[in-house]
């Protein structure tokens, strides 16, 4: 992006400043798809697509799907390191409490089933994690590299059996 309203940098960290800044465009990390019409859809943050097998997962996309489940409170999906496919789906969800879940008991097998029937086979997370709630910064923003410290310390010791 180039503009008037953007950042010159960010301040007193020429660092990371030139990581985002070149040339007098500010690079955002996002991935995204021009349509036709001028349209400018943004798919995903580049770091948090998941490469399985060649192809390039969304994990937003499959985030979208885990929401739509009505046991779901909050999801978020990492790629978690495989031997065969480079990485793997990996979904950590929290399930509503209360009268939201009308008593209903959700498994982790319960979800990849709903997930299955909305989306691609290959891009079904192979893993998910219920935890009661996820990591998140102190402005509420979900910490995705305490997720992946996770899914990787998880396929390190799967990798061992």
């Amino acid at each position: 992006m180039r503009g008037g309203s953007l950042m010159l940098g960010y301040l007193k960290d020429p660092e990371a400043t030139s990581k985002c800044m070149k040339d007098g465009r500010y690079y955002t990390g996002d991935v995204g798809v021009m349509h036709p019409d001028g349209y400018l859809e943004i798919k995903d943050r580049s770091k948090d697509v998941i490469i399985s097998g060649g192809e390039n997962i969304s994990s937003a996309e499959i985030e979208s799907v885990l929401y739509s489940h009505p046991m779901v409170n909050e999801a978020a999906v990492v790629g978690r390191p495989d031997p065969f496919w480079q990485e793997i789906p990996c979904a950590f969800v929290s399930l509503k409490t209360g009268t939201d879940s009308g008593g209903m008991m959700t498994t982790e097998k319960d979800i990849i089933q709903y997930c299955r029937a909305r989306i691609p086979r290959y891009m079904v997370p192979k893993t998910v994690v219920i935890i009661d709630e996820l990591p998140k910064t102190a402005t509420s923003k979900v910490q995705k590299y305490v997720l992946g410290d996770i899914a990787n310390s998880m396929s390190m010791s799967h990798s061992r059996m």
